[in-house]
């Protein structure tokens, strides 16, 4: 549980990036974030007053606008309200900041924007003991993004839904988290997470063209695997594959990267010193 208030700031085109209060209401009953879930978000960890991958975000941001047919957000008042609302808010160890733009009221034609920041969870536990996952299929296959656009599947939209549902569904089985595998037989993605593989001295992840959503953090732990010499590469993933893989990760924003301890009921050694090495990174990384 926080123990420090969020910082809210709403963003629009005529007023700018303004401080309200985060308790108080100020999304309409009407707005189609709301009634239907259109908009998109993105969601930045920032340790130690510094925003990470702030930039790959915001271009993540104007990437899922361009999908959903919704104007260019703009980035410099979303990025005015990012650093506003870290500077306004409490200094704690680990915070996250959220953007998010609607397509507005309906009929309106004016798209409602806001930033906000609070404080993160502790997320220790999981990074150094692991966590439990299953796989799940999320009943489409792997090459939807090329066959279905419009599922807008690779896209950071308000429509969680679904993930949330998927999460639920692990905490039946016994687990935490969830990979989501394609009807065809392929590796995914998690409800809010990248998979990555480690084979021998190489790191894989599936490949985005996928109907995945592009990883911020993911890139960066592949920034810091060739920066130790190692292969890194993007790939179509079988199912299989994630039992027979040296070790395996979940990684994203807020979290960082979380080993996997046990997969579908089957317990996974973790590697420990290498894990640690990377979220150091992670931790440490100034955009």
């Amino acid at each position: 549980m926080s123990s420090s208030r969020p910082v809210l700031f709403l963003v629009s085109a005529d007023s700018g990036c303004v401080r309200v209060d985060a308790e108080a209401p100020h999304v309409s009953v009407m707005d189609l974030g709301v009634t239907r879930g259109d908009g998109i978000f993105e969601t930045i960890s920032v340790c130690g007053g510094r925003a990470q991958a702030l930039e790959p975000h915001l271009d993540r941001f104007v990437r899922s606008a361009r999908l959903l047919d919704l104007p260019d957000p703009d980035l410099d008042l979303y990025r005015q309200a990012v650093f506003a609302a870290i500077d306004a808010h409490d200094d704690v160890a680990e915070l996250y900041v959220k953007t998010v733009m609607t397509r507005g009221v309906e009929g309106a034609g004016v798209p409602t924007g806001w930033v906000y920041a609070a404080e993160a969870a502790d997320f220790a536990g999981a990074r150094t003991e692991g966590i439990r996952v299953v796989t799940l299929d999320r009943g489409l296959r792997h090459d939807v993004a090329q066959t279905s656009p419009w599922l807008l599947q690779g896209a950071k939209t308000l429509s969680y839904a679904v993930n949330r549902a998927a999460l639920r569904e692990a905490e039946r089985r016994d687990a935490d988290d969830v990979i989501f595998t394609s009807s065809d037989g392929f590796v995914l993605e998690g409800p809010t997470s990248n998979v990555i593989l480690r084979r021998g001295d190489t790191l894989v992840t599936p490949r985005t063209d996928q109907g995945i959503l592009p990883g911020t953090t993911q890139a960066s732990v592949f920034e810091f695997a060739q920066a130790k010499g190692m292969k890194t590469e993007y790939a179509v993933v079988p199912i299989a594959e994630l039992s027979s893989a040296d070790a395996l990760w979940l990684v994203s924003s807020v979290r960082q990267v979380v080993p996997i301890n046990r997969l579908d009921g089957v317990e996974r050694s973790i590697d420990v010193e290498f894990t640690a090495r990377m979220t150091a990174y992670l931790l440490g990384r100034r955009d």
